[in-house]
């Protein structure tokens, strides 16, 4: 495996906003700071390529936190036949949870069986399953029998629509945090010698004496502030919005993304008693319904619902709720009602079109990458468990493309930000708050208020807080409540009491006055309303 990176500070906003002025042109430049992004950059300076990532608002501000928290293979493409895509999926599972133990851990799945057929089905499928992870296999699947997978998953429906439950199958996944991930990835890159700036915005791109594609026209979203950053490379990572990117490059680009609407509910814990998931492979409209513990709550998800918008907080629509609502009533003997959420969240997929198909189920979720005329690098698609390949692929065709000089991938032994060194104890339980810090929960546990908690349904503190302004680059109320830590996805309510006193500890890390606390906490409010189901 290779060596753990040092661990690098993050430099001050004043020092990073003077990076941005340094005239040597950057070996490669990415523009957006969600899974792909940060997974681009990390790659490229591990490569020991000079890299800058600049991302428009937070890092994983959009779809790259509101993910179902899961690092799977993808059970239903299995189901499609498409094996190429689940071996891959598979392979980097084992990987992220190898390189990032503080951020990744097995989870166990309950698929409940109604059907005559329904066992021997799912349980020779989850077993293929097994055999596609090969020796990077978390655990093996094994079938269950209705007393088993009542004891189980306590609260799966015993019958549904007249079908008893007649037993089910066990199998494994990995979970993770996303937001918290997209943090590892962050330190890791600095920790890589790279940099990385949120609140920056690519306004436009410049060119080379050639006429490519030589660097990015930034913008810094905070102070106002406009740089010209030069590059011998530059990547489009900004997931659903590359289009916009693109049309900086050539006006005429065609759409290449069609955006899917991805909702969850959060709910109490007691939905979901112990500590496996129920996964329904298929439902009424032939959608996947997952019933997930996470962070002390119960998550449930998804919806697939297209989209001609790109709002960046998208609030989830009445139907999608009242759909997870209805499905989960179905398969859950507890019945969840609209009084039981604590938290809705939605996020866009960046679905690549395939012409002439217009159902968004049927899009590809696979990765791609186009490079421009000129020389401009352009990646979406894909899903968090691939965020390191598709990262590797970028790279890999920018050296094909005569961007960048050749150097080799190094991240599939990347320990990320954080690890313990193989064999260590973890630094605390894993899915608790403290357990995404891995090496650095000591340097967490000195700062002043690691004992205050401030928002008990996510156990953040004030530690937490300075931490995050000192060390994670957190710039607002909502960088803390929702990314830094999950307190938004898992209780808007307990979150926005706390926001006031959380303006009030960044404003002192920070050195920001009044004027900059009632900002902050006008803007979350704002935010957090989508948050909270009317």
């Amino acid at each position: 495996m290779t060596p753990v990176p040092t661990s690098v500070l993050p430099p001050s906003r004043a020092a990073l906003l003077e990076a941005l002025q340094d005239p040597a042109p950057w070996d490669v430049v990415v523009i957006g700071g969600g899974a792909t992004g940060l997974g681009t950059a990390v790659d490229a300076a591990a490569r020991g390529y000079r890299t800058l990532l600049i991302e428009a608002d937070d890092f994983a501000k959009g779809t790259s936190s509101k993910a179902t928290k899961l690092v799977h293979g993808g059970v239903r493409y299995l189901a499609q036949g498409n094996i190429s895509l689940v071996r891959e999926a598979l392979h980097e599972r084992g990987l992220l949870n190898r390189n990032a133990p503080h951020l990744v851990w097995p989870l166990g799945f309950v698929v409940p069986a109604y059907g005559l057929l329904d066992q021997p089905f799912y349980g020779v499928g989850l077993k293929m399953y097994d055999m596609l992870a090969g020796r990077l296999n978390l655990a093996p699947s094994r079938w269950l029998s209705r007393a088993e997978t009542l004891a189980q998953a306590a609260t799966v429906a015993p019958s549904v629509g007249g079908r008893t439950l007649r037993g089910g199958v066990l199998y494994y996944d990995g979970q993770f945090d996303d937001a918290r991930l997209a943090v590892a990835l962050m330190r890791t890159l600095f920790d890589l010698g790279g940099t990385a700036v949120n609140y920056v915005r690519a306004t436009g791109l410049t060119r080379d004496e050639r006429g490519a594609v030589g660097g990015v026209l930034v913008q810094d979203a905070l102070g106002g502030g406009q740089y010209a950053v030069r590059a011998r490379c530059v990547v489009n990572a900004t997931g659903v919005w590359v289009d916009s990117v693109r049309r900086m490059d050539d006006a005429q680009a065609q759409t290449m993304v069609a955006p899917s609407q991805g909702v969850h509910l959060t709910l109490p814990r007691d939905f979901l008693p112990g500590d496996k998931a129920i996964l329904i492979p298929k439902t009424d409209d032939g959608r996947v319904l997952f019933v997930v513990p996470w962070n002390g709550r119960t998550i449930v998800g998804t919806t697939d619902t297209p989209r001609d918008d790109l709002p960046l907080d998208p609030p989830a629509l009445p139907a999608e709720v009242d759909f997870i609502l209805s499905t989960a009533t179905r398969y859950l003997s507890r019945k969840p009602t609209r009084a039981d959420v604590t938290s809705v969240w939605a996020g866009l997929r960046p679905l690549v079109k395939a012409t002439g198909e217009a159902a968004t189920k049927t899009l590809s979720r696979e990765h791609t990458i186009v490079v421009s005329r000129g020389g401009l690098v352009t990646v979406t698609g894909g899903k968090w468990t691939t965020y390191r390949r598709m990262a590797q692929d970028v790279i890999d065709t920018a050296i094909q493309r005569q961007l960048l000089p050749q150097a080799h991938c190094r991240t599939a032994d990347l320990p990320l930000h954080g690890a313990p060194a193989p064999g260590a104890p973890a630094a605390a339980p894993q899915g608790t708050p403290d357990s995404y810090y891995g090496t650095d929960l000591p340097a967490l546990r000195a700062l002043p208020g690691h004992e205050r908690v401030l928002v008990p349904a996510s156990g953040l503190t004030e530690a937490h807080v300075r931490f995050a302004a000192r060390h994670e680059l957190a710039r607002s109320a909502e960088d803390v409540l929702a990314r830094r830590n999950r307190a938004l996805f898992l209780d808007s309510e307990a979150a926005i009491r706390a926001a006031p006193e959380v303006a009030r500890i960044l404003a002192e890390e920070l050195d920001l006055d009044a004027d900059w606390q009632r900002a902050t906490l006008a803007s979350f409010e704002h935010n957090a309303a989508h948050y909270r189901l009317a």
